[in-house]
């Protein structure tokens, strides 16, 4: 959102195309990785879907989504403390307790359902192994992939994997049309796309820990000023 960059002064990011900005620097044989954060007072509700929209788009396989929060000693703490909008329960650092130490202009309720609504899409099996897809489409190394001598500990690791992404997670489905269609298409890429595969195993624990599932959370349509 153009207002929020000028908002927290991210004025190199304006007026640019960044989607096609992150596939540059894929091009180049590099991964991005994000990180993300909303509430910002220019945040309007269509943030939410925007965001989600872009990190699908971007193939940004780690994109770490955060509330925003005022710290102690930043301009933006002390511009909230002249509008008489911090709240004195500080915030820990941990974004999956939802904690907020200010008095968002959106309504806090659609504020955190929306931050929740975000976690729960872009780590949900089909879309983050389609944003896989989109990453690897666009991943050119120019650099030679290397065979590394096999070690029994990669086998372990190999069998590991498939068990826990392959046959006990609830994602399963979309990891064996992934993990197939890589195998097929990008067989050297194979490595990579397991050890990212492993990488969202981790981020959907992650996610859970918000405490709702995605049916339950609503899709945010309006903005309230306070």
């Amino acid at each position: 959102n153009e207002e929020s960059l000028v908002e927290c002064n991210k004025n190199q990011n304006k007026n640019r195309d960044l989607v096609a900005s992150v596939k540059k620097i894929q091009n180049f044989g590099m991964e991005v990785q994000g990180g993300f954060i909303v509430g910002f007072d220019s945040d309007p509700a269509s943030i939410f879907r925007k965001q989600i929209e872009f990190i699908q788009k971007s193939g940004i396989v780690t994109a770490m989504v955060g509330l925003l929060n005022a710290p102690r000693g930043t301009r933006l703490y002390e511009r909230l403390k002249k509008e008489d909008r911090l709240i004195k329960t500080g915030f820990t650092g941990d974004n999956t307790d939802c904690s907020l130490n200010f008095v968002p202009k959106m309504k806090r309720e659609t504020l955190i359902n929306g931050y929740q609504h975000i976690l729960h899409t872009i780590y949900a099996p089909k879309a983050y192994y389609e944003r896989i897809t989109t990453f690897l489409k666009e991943f050119h190394p120019h650099y030679q992939i290397r065979a590394y001598q096999l070690k029994w500990s990669h086998v372990v690791g190999l069998f590991r994997s498939i068990w826990a992404l392959g046959v006990v997670d609830k994602g399963r489905r979309h990891f064996w049309k992934f993990i197939l269609t890589v195998l097929v298409r990008r067989p050297k890429f194979f490595p990579l796309s397991l050890i990212l595969a492993a990488y969202g195993f981790h981020f959907r624990k992650v996610a859970d820990k918000i405490g709702k599932s995605p049916s339950a959370i609503p899709v945010p349509v309006e903005v309230e000023n306070r």
